[in-house]
């Protein structure tokens, strides 16, 4: 005798669940998305299955690692703690959205010229989080820098050249809003 494995008894079984969800509606990287999901539903899976944006990275899954951080609102937060129905109406900026390979956000550029990756998983979560920190914070001492960074996990010890990718990004965003162009 076989056990029933109907769709509605077996365990693993994905329902539809447009019927009985409300219609959230979120924009990412400028543009108005609508989900018919559960509110309930952390913004990361959203952003990573349902909009194939891979910026936002899955670490730990309990905010603590920083992988995926996003910007909401202008606001570093944990994309993997977030459930939709609360960027609801919200402005989501990822990785993606924050510059483009022609056209870099200055804080890209500076990870990139400090060469501040090594496996990259943290990478984005770093990013996000200085580009944050530096919206707030436009000329940062070292230790400012350090604290702001204090939540974001990076096993591969480039923690001496994100350092120095954060302190690059300030001084030339700097520059560019005083006109004085980029400097090195």
């Amino acid at each position: 005798m076989s056990a029933d494995t109907s769709p509605d008894t077996r365990p693993d079984t994905v329902h539809d669940i447009a019927d009985a969800s409300d219609v959230v509606t979120v924009t990412v990287n400028g543009v108005a998305h609508r989900f018919a999901l559960p509110r309930t539903t952390p913004l990361l899976y959203v952003l990573r299955n349902d909009l194939a944006l891979n910026g936002p990275k899955f670490g730990c899954g309990l905010g603590e690692c920083g992988a995926c951080t996003v910007l909401v609102d202008g606001v570093a937060a944990r994309a993997c703690v977030m459930r939709l129905g609360t960027a609801e109406g919200r402005n989501v900026t990822t990785l993606e959205g924050l510059g483009t390979p022609e056209r870099p956000h200055p804080v890209q550029a500076a990870f990139i010229a400090e060469q501040a990756a090594q496996c990259g998983y943290c990478l984005n979560g770093m990013i996000m989080t200085t580009a944050a920190f530096l919206a707030r914070t436009p000329d940062p001492t070292p230790e400012e820098a350090r604290q702001a960074l204090r939540y974001n996990l990076c096993r591969c010890g480039t923690h001496v050249e994100i350092l120095k990718a954060v302190l690059r990004a300030a001084r030339e965003m700097g520059a560019a809003a005083a006109g004085e162009g980029v400097r090195d």
